[in-house]
């Protein structure tokens, strides 16, 4: 009969994986880290109002600026929508000083963190070329070059990475080595990509998390390059690592697993079995390993033992092409082994199971149409914020939850459905603008309103204020010419207190009583007492003249003060009268403006969403039509097998007359 075509034939080294997809090395590892680590540059960002020496020391600097603690208190909460727009609104109002470059450099961050690089792009530039730190500056484009990759804008991450000038900090020089052989790869240099990547696998007995990257590129950059031999032993090398990490042991099994089919491929079955051993039965591969497995048994004529993983993938998930490839294959080894009852009942069994999963994926396919999957998926992952560090957690009612491993593991689905789940965010919060700026709308009319109430009672008051001025006025002239002419004349009595001056006033009605009784023999000796008295009284006046004139003028300047605070009120308050109701119609403008502008965008992201979902239900569409295809085309080879054995069985009974079919 004829053998089945395996799905599993392309490359190893760039074929699709069965089973949940998981990052390809080749590319760099999308975490959360590369963004944090982005944002997370404006946090070290004290580094552009210090020092360089305190920049790579790290130290914390106090926040002196309120609105930019506020800021930071969102940031940290991983609010990064409330962050960017607080930020954005204190730069308006310029209220970051000094941290002004601190918040400019978080808020690029902030937009590298929504994939804006660009913008992020430009903050960067702008800052460098104020003098940012080398350290500061090496990182930066790093961080940009990483996102510009990400996206799939390969020259303008090759321009970005081409501006580190230094060395980075361990982690990220490494995976730096990485980028820069992935864009090396990119532009088909396998074996600059080789060079790239060799210098980071010396160190073989201390290999980092990024060496393990590292030396599977390097065995496909030799492969591609044309050295297979030296690609494959070092991919054999990777498939034998010890491993510390669930991530080491996945590429582990990966490199197992492609080292395998690549021996498939070459016609030598006993080495594909001899590293197909090695991936765990748990892995991400393992669906792929127990395929290739089994055909490397059959491959050696050793059908019997190509049973043994086969029957253990046929029992697993039908969303795996490789248990629908494991489906086939299984009665193919009964049929090479001559058991045609048993091959005859798998293949009809694997034809009736592959008609009831068509009508599986129909239902799921419908269900993903009628909007079910990303509603519900939104229903069950709700979040306050919008950006890339939302993840899903919790799967929806489906007819067939198993098809949305296959979606789900997708990069591109999950990325499409956080820029829908983004435009959701932002047309809620347009819809809550739209609805507060009916509480502006009563605010301001409220505010008109208690400003014509009170107008009337303050013109009213406001003239008497401006008599009352023009009367104190007056006095205080009066006062200072008063004060010019004590100074002028050392007129030390005009500066008695009351006690003073109550002595001044009974020493000059003794004074006259002496003199109306001058002739008074008993008088006379008083006149030398009076004498001292006044004089005692003289010095007194005079040693207090200086505090005093000095108090005085203080007392004077502080009434100038006073009176240039009332007039200056008092120029407010008339120029308030004639501004506000100017100001009211410009705060009534931009209302009308805000909402006009919220008129055209409300609908146009209610659009843009609809849009999104639609292209995220095509995703999932088209890939759950990939699997309706392949399965169509196991069907057909399960069909085609099972007519084999028909005609088998009809012409074995033409040749012996009244010969037994193929018992079931």
């Amino acid at each position: 009969m004829a053998h089945p075509r395996s799905a599993f034939g392309a490359p190893p080294l760039g074929g699709a994986a069965s089973g949940p997809a998981e990052p390809d090395p080749r590319r760099p590892r999308r975490h959360v880290g590369i963004v944090r680590g982005a944002v997370a540059l404006a946090c070290c960002l004290a580094v552009f109002g210090a020092s360089a020496d305190t920049a790579a020391e790290g130290k914390p600097r106090p926040v002196l600026a309120p609105h930019y603690g506020d800021t930071l208190f969102h940031f940290y909460q991983d609010k990064y929508f409330s962050a960017v727009t607080g930020l954005m609104v204190s730069q308006h109002f310029q209220r970051m000083s000094p941290h002004d470059d601190d918040s400019e450099i978080l808020r690029g961050g902030l937009l590298l963190s929504y994939g804006m690089h660009r913008e992020a792009g430009q903050i960067f530039a702008q800052l460098i070329e104020r003098g940012a730190p080398p350290s500061v500056r090496d990182r930066a484009w790093y961080f940009l070059a990483k996102i510009r990759w990400q996206r799939g804008l390969t020259g303008e991450a090759e321009e970005a990475i081409a501006r580190i000038g230094g060395k980075l900090p361990a982690p990220l020089e490494e995976d730096r080595g990485l980028l820069q052989a992935n864009l090396q790869m990119a532009r088909g240099e396998f074996a600059g990509a080789a060079d790239t990547l060799r210098a980071m696998t010396q160190d073989a007995k201390n290999p980092s998390q990024a060496s393990y990257y590292a030396r599977y590129n390097l065995g496909v950059a030799l492969v591609k390059s044309g050295d297979v031999a030296g690609g494959s032993a070092l991919l054999d090398e990777v498939g034998r690592m010890p491993s510390a990490t669930e991530e080491q042991r996945s590429l582990r099994d990966r490199a197992n697993v492609a080292l395998g089919f690549a021996a498939l491929q070459d016609s030598r079955p006993e080495a594909a079995r001899a590293v197909l051993e090695r991936v765990r039965l748990e892995s991400l591969h393992a669906n792929r390993a127990l395929l290739g497995f089994g055909w490397a048994a059959a491959a050696a004529k050793q059908h019997e033992q190509a049973l043994v993983p086969w029957t253990e993938l046929a029992g697993r998930s039908v969303s795996d092409a490789a248990v629908l490839e494991a489906k086939i294959a299984l009665p193919y080894a009964y049929a090479e082994l001559g058991a045609y009852g048993q091959a005859l009942e798998g293949y009809e069994s694997a034809v009736s199971q592959f008609d009831s999963e068509r009508g599986a994926l129909d239902e799921s396919i419908a269900a993903i149409r009628s909007g079910k999957l990303v509603e519900g998926l939104n229903a069950k992952n709700p979040g306050e914020e919008m950006g890339w560090f939302w993840s899903l957690t919790e799967l929806p009612e489906m007819p067939h939850a198993g098809h949305l491993t296959q979606v789900l593991a997708q990069h591109e689905f999950q990325e499409a459905f956080k820029n829908y789940r983004d435009l959701l965010f932002l047309g809620r919060n347009l819809s809550q603008w739209r609805d507060s700026l009916g509480a502006y709308r009563d605010m301001l009319a409220e505010r008109r309103a208690s400003f014509a109430l009170r107008l009337p009672q303050i013109r009213t008051g406001a003239q008497g204020t401006a008599a009352a001025l023009a009367e104190l006025k007056q006095t205080r002239a009066s006062l200072a010419a008063e004060l010019d002419r004590v100074e002028s004349q050392t007129d030390v009595v005009a500066f008695a207190d009351a006690r003073q001056d109550d002595l001044l006033q009974r020493l000059a009605s003794v004074q006259a009583a002496m003199q109306a009784h001058a002739k008074d023999p008993e008088i006379a000796p008083l006149g030398d007492k009076v004498r001292l008295l006044s004089g005692v009284l003289a010095w007194q006046l005079a040693q207090d003249y200086p505090s005093r004139l000095w108090a005085a003028r203080k007392a004077m300047r502080d009434a100038d003060e006073h009176l240039a605070q009332a007039e200056g009120r008092e120029a407010a308050l008339a120029k308030a009268q004639q501004d506000e109701p100017a100001r009211f119609d410009a705060f009534a403008k931009r209302i009308d403006a805000l909402e006009a502008q919220l008129a055209a965008l409300i609908p146009r992201v209610a659009g843009l969403t609809q849009e999104q979902q639609h292209a995220v239900e095509g995703i999932a569409v088209a890939e759950l039509t990939r699997a309706q295809q392949r399965l169509a085309e196991y069907q057909t080879q399960a069909r085609f097998a099972l007519a084999q054995l028909y005609d088998r069985a009809n012409v074995a009974a033409n040749s012996q007359g009244a010969g037994d079919a193929p018992r079931r």
